[in-house]
């Protein structure tokens, strides 16, 4: 069991302590925190993270490519896991909504989250 965290906060279960999640959830929580997190800024984990906001800096033409291989490299460290497929679409405001189609254990996940670009 982790604790659950939304937006970067742990979140009060109501009662003076904090949600907890496990299973499924506490995997995409994972996955989606290795995502977010830009890699090379945790000292002792420099290879925590993603490189998913340097995407503004590749071309157009090289951003869904670009876009699989960060996620690849973010989650090769969370055992089961496999990238299947990632989409990148042009989001609203000068972003992109990635989508992360994973399996993991026979079953499906998937993970969606806004990039800037």
């Amino acid at each position: 069991m982790a604790l659950e965290l939304r937006n970067g906060d742990y979140v009060p279960d109501g009662v003076g302590g904090l949600r907890r999640v496990g299973g499924r959830d506490a995997l995409l929580q994972r996955v989606l925190f290795r995502l977010t997190a830009r890699r090379g800024v945790f000292p002792f984990w420099e290879d925590l993270g993603s490189r998913l906001w340097q995407l503004g800096q590749v071309p157009v033409a090289g951003r869904q490519a670009a876009a699989k291989q960060y996620v690849a490299e973010a989650l090769a460290d969370e055992k089961g896991v496999t990238v299947e497929r990632v989409e990148l679409m042009a989001g609203a405001g000068g972003t992109a909504v990635l989508t992360a189609e994973l399996s993991h254990e026979g079953g499906s996940l998937s993970a969606t989250l806004d990039i800037p670009v």
